[in-house]
């Protein structure tokens, strides 16, 4: 049994949780506002007829306080264009919170080609031989953004599927930064394989998915449980060790429609299960719990 996948809908949820985290540590003190709005080339940007002029920013890390602490209290429309003057003068937070909302649609208009943008200028301007480690959790998530269009391409756009950039998106963000959902696209890949591109490799596939596991990433421990549990693709069956990383997962997901594959993979896996499984995995489960408290 393969359990279903969204490239696209299954990465961008997957990190949502991810996402909201990072946003919420980075917010700061906002700085005070002027007047009008300034353009990120000095022109001014007047408001809109019947609404009050927008802020005065020092800088673009000015504007970047600014607008997580409009979005913070609520005001949307000044929080969007504090980010897009941030954005423009190179401020990879701001990018990065744009692109998630046109992803998502979350005060904007749903637009992923914008998101896509956004998304690229991060990884376009990531500096390797001089990283900021502030910003390695917006970078890594960048990089595994624009592997997941660059998988599934956006209908009637510029950007079209390109499996072999998604492949180096996803490399990057695994091997560099350790990124979980980076890990989990990158095993997809190998686990379904790309016809004239990617031959599927089991092993390899399980090799990705043992490395986000570990780090707690649900549906990597849910797919290395079934593979695991089942022997897929000729590997030597785990059954104890496979229940174990499928009942990890199932104790992290929810109720929800996005997880209910890994709660089906769980439910079939123990039906299936010999008392001398469930003892083996009890076992698995009490050495984790111990290395990962």
């Amino acid at each position: 049994m393969r359990a279903p996948w969204d490239a696209k809908a299954s990465t961008m949820a997957l990190v949502k949780r991810t996402f909201i985290i990072l946003f919420a540590g980075l917010v700061v003190t906002a700085m005070s506002a002027g007047t009008e709005a300034i353009a990120f080339d000095g022109s001014s940007d007047v408001a809109a007829t019947n609404k009050a002029p927008l802020p005065i920013f020092k800088n673009p890390q000015a504007a970047l306080r600014a607008g997580l602490n409009d979005f913070k209290a609520g005001d949307s429309r000044s929080g969007l264009e504090a980010l897009k003057y941030a954005a423009a003068g190179g401020e990879s937070l701001a990018r990065w919170k744009l692109g998630k909302m046109y992803a998502d649609g979350d005060g904007v208009p749903q637009n992923d080609i914008k998101a896509y943008d956004y998304f690229s200028q991060i990884v376009a301007n990531y500096d390797e031989d001089n990283p900021d480690p502030r910003e390695a959790s917006v970078v890594s998530s960048a990089f595994v953004a624009v592997g997941v269009y660059s998988l599934t391409g956006i209908a009637n756009t510029k950007v079209v599927p390109e499996p072999r950039r998604a492949l180096e998106m996803f490399q990057y963000a695994a091997t560099n930064f350790g990124d979980p959902n980076a890990q989990y696209n990158l095993a997809r890949m190998y686990l379904d394989g790309v016809p004239g591109f990617i031959n599927k490799d089991v092993r390899q596939a399980a090799r990705w998915l043992h490395l986000a596991a570990e780090k707690g990433h649900a549906e990597s421990q849910a797919l290395l449980g079934q593979i695991l549990f089942t022997g897929l693709g000729g590997l030597p069956r785990q059954r104890g060790l496979g229940l174990m990383w499928l009942t990890l997962a199932h104790q992290s997901a929810g109720h929800s429609t996005k997880d209910k594959w890994i709660n089906d993979l769980y439910a079939k896996a123990v039906g299936a299960a010999s008392d001398a499984d469930k003892q083996v995995a009890n076992l698995y489960l009490a050495d984790i719990k111990k290395r990962h408290p």
